[in-house]
């Protein structure tokens, strides 16, 4: 098995973002669990980079949160997504396209794979 593959910088909003768009209503730890199955392990988030980035979106107005108990019996975070975030979300759903599109034209010639 390969090895897991680190977030690359400018994309943890984006993961995060997209993950409690399509997961639902989920706290930090189950953002993480959720981009590692959804990425069939592939895509390693560090605590330490995730939560940063929940709270510029939190700040931006991109979620809202409020505090339960989690299914371990811990008071947790919860995250949802807002309007102003699935708007986010898709602004930079796009330019991360743009940008896979631009890269793979530069590494395997004008028209992609």
């Amino acid at each position: 098995m390969p090895p897991r593959l680190s977030i690359m910088p400018g994309t943890m909003e984006l993961l995060a973002l997209g993950a409690v768009a399509r997961g639902g209503r989920m706290h930090g730890f189950e953002v993480v669990r959720w981009i590692a199955e959804h990425s069939d392990g592939d895509l390693l988030v560090e605590e330490g980079a995730l939560y940063p980035a929940l709270h510029r979106m939190e700040h931006r107005g991109w979620l809202e949160s409020d505090w339960a108990v989690s299914d371990r019996g811990r008071r947790a975070k919860y995250y949802t997504v807002t309007r102003r975030g699935r708007e986010a979300l898709t602004r930079a759903d796009r330019q991360w396209m743009r940008y896979v599109d631009a890269v793979d034209r530069v590494v395997h010639g004008e028209g992609g794979t």
